[in-house]
């Protein structure tokens, strides 16, 4: 199998510049004395998108003073930056206008510096799992923030909530003729193809997961599952976990519900496929499209590449 053995290590969403400083959570002070502090850096996520400066292919996130008046909305605080300044995301409604520009982390992520990567796909991460904890899952009372945005407690029983994350595998699977399996689910356009991924269950290990998936969506067995590298996926909230293996055979036999198309592919025909437009490959954001480059040999050009209506 071409492609290297070590560790993916240009994943966009794995930069990381924050120190998440957990220590200040739990002191209630830590907001306020931070929306107080003149150098503290807000930046404001309208949904998921953030106001950002430049282009989309040169972008910088754009930040602000903290106000005291923001804590009457949902604050997070993040960390601290490389300069020892406080860094706070604040959440509004996604109709807000406030006549900047903006951009959500799918369009913007690739091209961002490592700071404001781990800035966005924090906030963007924490902003969703908010989002969906309203009310107790035990008992369903209300729920509020609390430990600087990192915690919500139940109003009534005083049961606390963390953030959770949802681990997924994603495997670039390889045939003994050294072709690669690329697939797509119903969701996807036509000519639109990635490798194929799915969500760890409970008990069960992240190579006992890519085996499983795999023999579910197309009937191959694999073997040798192999890490290539992991990033967060806040999409809403996920863990994307990189790997390749190796079937034992070639016949697909694809799960009718899951995958709609699927195939084997030579490098020459993703090449000449790619080149003609008829062939879209993942965005260059995703462990997918890293995956597919590695068992390629290099970047692959797309010279038509197919329209992803998250990212606009």
């Amino acid at each position: 199998m071409a492609g290297s053995t070590e560790t993916l290590l240009e994943l966009s969403l794995s930069r990381s510049a924050l120190d998440r400083a957990a220590i200040l959570r739990r002191d209630p002070e830590a907001v306020p004395r931070a929306l107080a502090d003149p150098r503290t850096k807000v930046l404001d996520l309208f949904g998921d998108r953030a106001p950002y400066a430049g282009t989309a292919d040169a972008p910088r996130l754009v930040y602000r003073a903290g106000d005291p008046s923001d804590a009457d909305g949902l604050v997070l605080l993040l960390g601290r930056d490389r300069d020892g300044a406080t860094v706070l995301a604040v959440v509004h409604p996604p109709e807000d206008d406030g006549g900047q520009q903006r951009g959500n982390l799918r369009k913007l992520a690739v091209a961002l510096d490592d700071h404001d990567v781990d800035v966005f796909a924090s906030a963007q991460g924490l902003a969703n799992w908010h989002a969906g904890q309203g009310f107790c899952p035990a008992c369903g009372a209300p729920t509020e923030p609390s430990e600087s945005g990192w915690t919500r407690v139940c109003t009534r029983e005083g049961r606390n909530q963390f953030p959770r994350t949802d681990p997924a595998v994603i495997m670039a699977v390889v045939d003994a003729d050294d072709r690669l399996l690329l697939a797509r689910g119903p969701q996807w356009p036509q000519g639109r193809l990635s490798v194929l991924a799915g969500f760890v269950e409970p008990g069960e290990s992240l190579e006992a997961a890519v085996a499983r998936e795999v023999l579910e969506e197309v009937g191959l067995v694999v073997t040798g599952a192999t890490y290539r590298g992991n990033q967060p996926w806040p999409f809403p909230a996920s863990l994307m976990v990189g790997f390749t293996a190796r079937a034992q055979g070639s016949g697909l036999h694809p799960d009718a519900d899951e995958i709609v198309e699927a195939r084997w592919l030579t490098r020459a025909e993703v090449a000449e496929e790619v080149a003609a437009g008829t062939l879209g490959l993942p965005g260059r954001l995703s462990i997918a499209r890293l995956l597919i480059e590695d068992w390629f040999g290099g970047p692959i050009d797309e010279p038509h590449p197919f329209d992803d209506p998250r990212s606009r």
